[in-house]
């Protein structure tokens, strides 16, 4: 297994099934963030929003998108994938993860299915107290740890 390989597998390994984290958005020139309810199945994340809201209005006109919880960024490019409920694998996490939510929202009939595909991973970390930089960059595949400074 190469290096770029491994360590993502343990990165994904390490986030686990689903996390709240802060999902940021932006379209005319206006940046806007939000605490989300986000799933992971393989490599590729997943939240569901309702057609009516802000963020729902600025993924329809910028895809790109950012999601962050504490040390960990992860860019990328979203899709809509349509209503939650048509999504079985998605709901099944979903529910394991965030059963109030689920219940709350997935049926909904405004509710959208959105993925994030990541293209840019960064991760900060400190060994011995100096920080290093983790980079997955998923396009390119390649992956680097470094410290912050020298």
């Amino acid at each position: 297994m190469d290096l770029f390989t491994e360590n993502y597998q343990a990165f994904l390994a390490a986030f686990g099934q689903g996390r709240t984290m802060v999902l940021s958005t932006a379209a005319d020139g206006l940046v806007s963030s939000r605490m989300m309810s986000v799933v992971r199945i393989g490599g590729t994340f997943f939240f569901q929003t309702d057609t009516a809201l802000r963020k729902y209005r600025q993924l329809a006109a910028n895809p790109n998108a950012a999601l962050c919880i504490d040390n960990i960024q992860i860019e990328g490019v979203c899709k809509e994938l349509g209503h939650p409920l048509k999504h079985p694998d998605f709901c099944a996490v979903f529910k394991a993860c965030f059963k109030g939510s689920f219940d709350a929202y997935t049926a909904l009939e405004q509710e959208r299915l959105f993925s994030l595909d990541p293209r840019r991973i960064e991760r900060w970390i400190y060994k011995d107290g100096v920080p290093h930089i983790e980079t997955f960059d998923l396009e390119a595949k390649q992956y680097s740890f470094r410290k912050y400074f020298d």
